[in-house]
């Protein structure tokens, strides 16, 4: 007994009390790919929607639309994603009926980076990956870390199997620690990024449990967005 009377409780695990633990994130997975190209952007995710080891869906996609030239790619928590990109599109909406004129991919960019900034003390647990056409006509990928700094790059890898998908990338369209001259390297292609981002995800099923089932390949041009499909392991 204390002075006051308390009992003191001793710091050791008593035999028959118990200590729930409650985290309000859960992880569902997932992985992205993108890649731009001079006059294109392809954007790839999984379809696997899982908590541990399971499966929730196999066809669900990771891949929004959020303007005929932008696509956002977000993993991780779902209920995190429904809620970000249900905001996104919320303003957009917004957006587009204030200035008669659809948002650009880097003004989608820089408020999607302000809106997880928002969120900074308590973040949405989703890895995002931004890719579009910019107002010269080039491709360009935007990645996002968990309270909105955003880094423009050429390729970028995200999600469970980022790590093994990311050193793909590094080797077969960044050329990295491979002594080519510039008329040695191969030209990217709107063919050769959709099939680098297509082996990147066989390779990552592989080795991931998280990513899985299929493929979904958005292709983004002036013109609009081409979606295509690869099958990958179901188990």
């Amino acid at each position: 007994m204390s002075r006051l009377g308390f009992e003191q409780f001793p710091d050791y695990q008593v035999p028959g009390m118990k200590h729930p633990d409650f985290s309000p994130y859960e992880s569902n997975g997932g992985s992205i790919v993108a890649i731009a190209g001079d006059d294109f952007a392809v954007i790839a995710a999984d379809t696997r929607l899982s908590s541990g080891y399971n499966i929730h869906s196999r066809t669900q996609s990771k891949l929004f639309k959020l303007s005929p030239q932008t696509v956002l790619g977000s993993t991780g928590c779902w209920a995190d994603t429904l809620s970000l990109t249900g905001s996104m599109k919320v303003r957009m909406q917004s957006y587009e009926h204030t200035h008669l004129r659809t948002m650009t991919t880097e003004a989608v960019a820089q408020m999607l980076s302000i809106a997880m900034y928002n969120r900074r003390f308590f973040p949405y647990y989703v890895s995002n990956i931004l890719a579009g056409i910019d107002n010269e006509g080039k491709g360009v990928v935007y990645s996002y870390d968990p309270i909105g700094h955003c880094e423009k790059a050429t390729y970028r890898a995200g999600g469970t199997a980022g790590t093994l998908l990311q050193p793909v990338l590094d080797n077969q369209i960044g050329h990295k620690n491979m002594n080519l001259e510039d008329a040695d390297k191969i030209k990217l292609t709107k063919d050769r990024a959709v099939s680098v981002a297509s082996d990147t995800f066989i390779s990552a099923a592989e080795r991931d449990i998280y990513t899985g089932d299929s493929v979904l390949i958005n292709i983004i041009t002036k013109d609009g967005i081409e979606v295509r499909t690869l099958s990958l392991r179901k188990d």
